[in-house]
């Protein structure tokens, strides 16, 4: 998997301060994209054991609420393993911190990947342009869906998370 950034003390992708892994790769190609970018799978420099490190520093920060993953697209068929990889030990060497995940599949078309129910909370769905709005907390389009992934996973149906 490749990245093009790590931003650290982050306070537009989800909630608190957080440090955002940007992945590369993504084949939606949404009209109006904020990071085309980071659609290239090739581009950017690949993840290693430096970026891990990198992570993992800013995470153990009392005040760091988690990690997000955004992109790109971080469940890019190319980057899903090495993404539930890092969710995995997220949650295994920082159980109290959440994790977001941005992504423009739908909870429908990726809801039974093995460490779904590891994420916190799941914006999906394709950036549409034109249902763009500024106001929006956490997402671009108002088709998007900002959900609470284990809520969802329990109830059997989308529960979203209130602002």
């Amino acid at each position: 998997m490749h990245y093009h950034n790590i931003t650290k003390d982050d306070m537009l992708n989800g909630d608190g301060l957080r440090v955002v892994l940007w992945t590369a790769g993504c084949k939606h190609g949404c009209k109006g994209c904020h990071n085309p970018v980071t659609w290239d799978a090739d581009g950017g420099i690949p993840f290693d054991e430096a970026a891990w490190q990198e992570i993992a520093k800013e995470l153990e920060k009392g005040y760091v609420s988690g990690i997000t993953f955004s992109g790109g697209d971080p469940l890019y068929p190319g980057n899903r393993e090495e993404t539930g990889r890092l969710i995995r030990k997220v949650k295994q060497e920082f159980p109290d911190k959440t994790i977001w995940l941005y992504t423009g599949y739908t909870w429908e078309e990726i809801n039974d990947l093995p460490y779904i129910g590891l994420i916190d909370v799941l914006v999906d769905g394709r950036f549409e342009e034109e249902l763009a709005d500024s106001s929006l907390k956490w997402k671009g389009s108002s088709n998007q869906r900002v959900i609470r992934v284990k809520k969802s996973m329990e109830a059997k149906r989308v529960i979203l998370h209130q602002e």
